[in-house]
């Protein structure tokens, strides 16, 4: 199988997989495969399964476990995003593959993905028809998008903002979803986070702004996105009087990235959700 680190030999239908990448983790509960091990995480409800400690856990997301993986004597590992650092490590261990995304072709990876683990469990009907679905839900929201107006996407932390270009970790709003980047973000570098103040959101006057509540996401105390952006001067802002400030799904979004089958089809209900709610008010 080909990935991102080159390609494996994987036995078909291998009987214990360990998982580290949760996108992966993901796309596998879409196609009614369950996991030997995982990664001591927080798991959202559709994952809610892998909460459970009945299900062996192998180490975090950033570390993976030797004794426990050993433990679970895996037929294969799958890491990706947060775990490909440990990819030569845990391959000692396991036939392994990485399946970390392209963020400058998150949708093709996600399909790319989806496919080799269809191919690996014998899914393969299973993965056509939720990648129809997958490929229609984009396919309706960019149909909506295309005349929405310019966004903005932001990363909020306590009372710091990032703003995230195209082709970046968070670029799909524009690149898959189809919305125009603001002037503002549109030639930014993909590689890295850029530090906005909240004047500057305002001068840049996006008609969507879109939020990523990064504490929300890790289960951190701190303060709040929706306080840090209740305030004089994103309120005169269009997309504050419009009321197009969309906190996105902030776990879908940080930790998923985004690139599971479940958490892609959410983000885009989410978000085709608030865009009917604009055109109703109109």
């Amino acid at each position: 199988m080909q990935h991102a680190k080159g390609s494996a030999t994987v036995a078909e239908q291998p009987a214990k997989t360990v998982v580290f990448d949760l996108p992966s983790l993901d796309i596998m509960q879409v196609l009614g495969v369950q996991a030997a091990g995982v990664p001591e995480a927080r798991y959202p409800e559709s994952l809610s399964v892998y909460n459970d400690n009945a299900i062996p856990k192998a180490g975090t997301l950033f570390e993976p476990d030797h004794d426990a993986i050993g433990k679970i004597a895996p037929d294969l590992i799958i890491v990706g995003g947060r775990s490909r650092a440990k990819f030569d490590d845990v391959a000692k261990l396991a036939p392994t593959l990485d399946l970390s995304i392209d963020t400058g072709n998150a949708l093709a990876s996600i399909e790319r993905n989806t496919n080799t683990l269809a191919a690996i469990f014998k899914k393969e009907s299973g993965a056509k028809e939720a990648l129809d679905k997958l490929n229609k839900a984009v396919a309706n929201l960019k149909a909506k998008s295309a005349k929405a107006g310019n966004a903005m996407l932001i990363l909020a932390v306590n009372e710091k903002t990032s703003v995230f270009g195209p082709g970046s970790r968070f670029g799909i709003i524009y690149d898959v979803f189809g919305f125009t980047p603001n002037d503002a973000v549109k030639d930014l570098s993909a590689k890295d986070r850029h530090p906005i103040k909240l004047e500057d959101i305002a001068r840049a006057d996006p008609d969507w702004l879109f939020v990523i509540d990064r504490n929300a996401a890790t289960g951190r105390a701190g303060k709040p996105a929706r306080e840090t952006l209740e305030n004089p001067v994103i309120r005169d802002s269009r997309a504050a009087k419009n009321n197009r400030i969309v906190y996105v799904d902030p776990y879908n979004w940080y930790i998923m990235g985004s690139a599971g089958l479940t958490s892609m089809q959410q983000n885009i209900e989410q978000i085709s959700a608030a865009l009917d709610t604009a055109i109703a008010v109109k």
